[in-house]
């Protein structure tokens, strides 16, 4: 299928970013001409990584990818979405858990800006069960997280709980 022309926001933390992330990043291309990678700052949120490393990170595993670009996003994704000009907001969905709470939030981004639409895509079946809660708690116990990210993410995570 050719993309689109129209422009995706794939928000969130990913701290760290997992291969389900990029599974979806990848997915997302497919369907759309141009998909931004907004790495989210939650101040209510503590992260192993600062937003600048995270993006970072982000653009290297992501660098293989035309058509994708890699920002650092404050506030209101509906604002973030004017200001990238993108229409449409992608979200990853695990389970029934994930579903229910992004349906919440895709309504509530609807009548904030009835322009904007959120698409729900679920990963890959082998990569359901990964999240980065899960990535970091393996991390900081000195696991293997290779199965999980990409080789750039686990050095960094590697790097970081060395330290």
């Amino acid at each position: 299928m050719a993309p689109k022309q129209t422009a995706a926001l794939f928000p969130g933390t990913f701290d760290p970013l997992t291969l389900g992330h990029q599974d979806l990043v990848g997915r997302a291309r497919e369907l759309f001409g141009r998909v931004v990678v907004g790495v989210a700052v939650h101040p209510e949120k503590e992260q192993l990584f600062d937003a600048a490393e995270r993006a970072s990170l982000a653009r290297e595993v992501t660098s293989d990818l035309s058509g994708v670009e890699v920002c650092v996003i404050e506030g209101l994704l509906v604002e973030a979405c004017r200001t990238l000009g993108c229409s449409v907001i992608v979200r990853g969905v695990r389970g029934g858990a994930d579903f229910d709470y992004e349906v919440s939030m895709a309504r509530t981004n609807r009548e904030l800006d009835g322009g904007i639409d959120t698409i729900l895509l679920a990963p890959s079946p082998a990569l359901t069960h990964i999240s980065s809660t899960l990535v970091r708690q393996i991390a900081s116990m000195g696991g293997d997280v290779s199965p999980f990210v990409a080789p750039k993410v686990a050095r960094a995570l590697r790097e970081r709980f060395a330290s």
